[in-house]
């Protein structure tokens, strides 16, 4: 069936979603589902939905359900558009055929967009340098580090030309309304956000993390204000009477704020943050235990290896040992 738009006769858009191994069920299947009702409520068919991968047959997301494919990596046409579904150990699903299959449709001109992690893929074959692009947050420090030349937003989702980026989770859905916009009407739109019991449809504009007061569970300003300063300088941390005067409050002062709100001290909270990232480094990346000691602010790796072993009772070393394991699994 086709659809008339402007009485113009036009085919139904092909989406091809890409399933990486291991790739997130949420993400995939909030896309898929928005293009399916925009089908049932549109009254023809807008939208062809295939469903492609390496071998051609099925793919495996984390959650263990099994997908049947339409396709491999076939040639497309140009007005066709691939959405790269990641989820777990992106890296590992990144093979050599897909890189090289994504490069040669982009420079077909066919349109990308990535899910999740899928972002990772996109990265690996360069198709999103000098581009605007958005990961998971769990994904950003590592993304950072090793694609310099992305310009990377904390925004639920990403549109930069024909390249199409989602921080994952329920982005997906965001982006997909925002198509069916462009493409259909707003009106249309709004009708499948009603279905989908999807009260408040995202922007570009939104960030992917909740704000710094619905995190922690708490309410004031400046405790917000001296931890958005500690997130954002992880690799030169700023000495607790630095952030209490930025603020204009006394280091004790300041003290007395972590330990009633947080029941930390300030120094073991931005220690906790500096951990997390490292961790993050180590498990998502490739790089030395050096490197991810230098990015997470510490000086020498025996410090670092220390502070790590404190609070996640192993080493980096071990760490970085274990996650090669898993991959192999």
């Amino acid at each position: 069936m086709v659809t008339l738009l402007h009485g113009v006769p036009r085919q139904p858009r092909r989406f091809i979603f890409v399933l990486l191994d291991q790739f997130t069920l949420l993400s995939f299947a909030g896309a898929v589902d928005t293009l399916r009702i925009a089908n049932r409520l549109g009254g023809a068919d807008l939208y062809k939905i295939l469903y492609a991968g390496e071998d051609g047959e099925e793919a495996q997301c984390s959650s263990y359900a099994r997908i049947k494919l339409h396709m491999n990596f076939e040639e497309l046409n140009r007005e066709d558009t691939i959405v790269i579904c990641g989820g777990i150990d992106v890296q590992k699903a990144t093979t050599k055929k897909l890189i090289n299959w994504l490069r040669r449709e982009a420079r077909r001109g066919v349109t990308i967009a990535a899910l999740c992690t899928g972002a990772y893929a996109m990265g690996k074959a360069g198709l999103l340098d000098g581009k605007r692009a958005t990961i998971h947050w769990e994904n950003q420090d590592s993304f950072s580090e090793e694609f310099e030349e992305v310009k990377l937003t904390k925004s639920v989702f990403v549109i930069d030309g024909n390249r199409m980026t989602t921080a994952g989770g329920t982005a997906s859905i965001d982006l997909m309304l925002t198509i069916v916009a462009n493409d259909h009407g707003e009106e249309l739109a709004s009708q499948i956000a009603d279905q989908q019991i999807y009260t408040s449809i995202r922007t570009d504009q939104d960030s992917q993390r909740l704000s710094i007061p619905t995190r922690i569970g708490v309410r004031h300003p400046k405790l917000s204000q001296v931890i958005r300063m500690m997130e954002q300088n992880l690799e030169e941390p700023i000495s607790p009477s630095t952030l209490a005067h930025e603020v204009g409050m006394s280091t004790r002062q300041l003290e007395r704020l972590f330990r009633r709100y947080l029941n930390r001290s300030p120094k073991r909270y931005y220690m906790e943050l500096r951990l997390q990232k490292a961790r993050n480094l180590l498990m998502q990346t490739d790089m030395s235990v050096i490197n991810v000691a230098l990015s997470c602010g510490f000086a020498s790796p025996s410090h670092f290896s220390k502070c790590y072993r404190a609070h996640y009772d192993t080493t980096p070393y071990r760490e970085r040992g274990a996650q090669s394991t898993r991959v192999k699994d």
